[in-house]
């Protein structure tokens, strides 16, 4: 019986590259492949791996997205329409577009739809809202075809602002009476956060018991991972004293190292220390070399450090 078991067991391995029915689906639901986008009943919607590729700031985006509780970005339309859109981690409501009374738009990040194609949901909810009346704008069905954020835009960069609260909300608004037990609510939720100005997309957060940096990277995962064990066997991946490097998130096909911190480090300190990996891990990624044996272990504890997020 053991003996059939392990040679029907062969026989279904699953290809490189490939996920297997009972593996997690990697659109991070948490289910496994064949109850969820492997499903023949599954999404309509085909589950894009790295759907924010090509948007400026696509890091950035990523952690609005998933990491940072309040921030916002301005961004540029490509066809020159003479119009204010804003990017915001969360607005009202988890509202996915508001169109302000002056015309403005706001985009919101974390919304309560996911169709599979983040980007194409967010361009489906941008055209909309430019074309729409002062109010809140939804997405109720998948967009079907059509264009995605990266199509509507333009730039490299994407100018973020990491806000302490919420009041962005109404800033625009003369009167603000009534608002305040709404904000209040809003704002008690939100942790200290900054963006690191000596790395792109790194962001310092205090959650009480402990800071954090959770730092998105554009690299390829298995470049990536190569790089951190050189690093980690090396003793180099160690930002601040009694701070440890604790694992990654993967979100959006970008993996996201964590490092925890002592409480009362701060962002500031964090600037120099964070520059210094940058031009480290700049170097393990250039190292094409084979893997040592402590390396591979190290890579492989890694590895299996990870957790898969929205």
């Amino acid at each position: 019986m053991g003996k059939r078991s392990r040679t029907k067991a062969r026989d279904h391995q699953t290809p490189a590259g490939e996920v297997g029915p009972r593996q997690p689906c990697p659109c991070g639901s948490g289910r496994r492949y064949k109850a969820c986008h492997g499903s023949a009943d599954g999404p309509a919607a085909v589950f894009v791996n790295r759907p924010f590729e090509g948007l400026p700031g696509e890091c950035d985006v990523v952690a609005m997205r998933e990491l940072v509780q309040s921030a916002t970005a301005p961004l540029t339309l490509a066809d020159d329409r003479e119009r204010t859109v804003r990017l915001a981690t969360l607005l009202p409501m988890a509202a996915p577009a508001m169109v302000r009374d002056s015309g403005d738009v706001w985009l919101g990040l974390q919304v309560r739809h996911n169709f599979g194609d983040p980007a194409r949901d967010l361009g489906a909810v941008l055209l909309t809202a430019l074309e729409s009346e002062p109010g809140i704008v939804g997405l109720t069905d998948p967009p079907g075809e059509g264009p995605r954020l990266q199509d509507l835009v333009t730039g490299t960069t994407l100018d973020v602002t990491v806000h302490e609260g919420f009041e962005h909300w109404i800033d625009d608004q003369e009167d603000q009476s009534g608002l305040a037990a709404a904000l209040d609510q809003a704002n008690a939720s939100v942790n200290p956060t900054a963006r690191l100005a000596s790395v792109e997309a790194a962001y310092w957060t205090d959650v009480g018991p402990k800071e954090h940096l959770r730092w998105v990277m554009p690299e390829p995962e298995d470049r990536l991972l190569d790089a951190l064990a050189r690093l980690h066997t090396a003793g180099r991946d160690h930002l601040v004293p009694d701070g440890r490097f604790v694992g990654m998130f993967r979100a959006h096909g970008l993996l996201t190292p964590v490092w925890d911190l002592p409480v009362g480090t701060g962002a500031e300190a964090v600037e120099e220390p964070a520059a210094r990996f940058a031009e480290d891990l700049a170097d393990a990624l250039a190292d094409e070399s084979d893997l040592s044996p402590d390396e591979r272990a190290a890579r492989s504890g890694l590895a299996n450090r990870q957790v898969t997020i929205r």
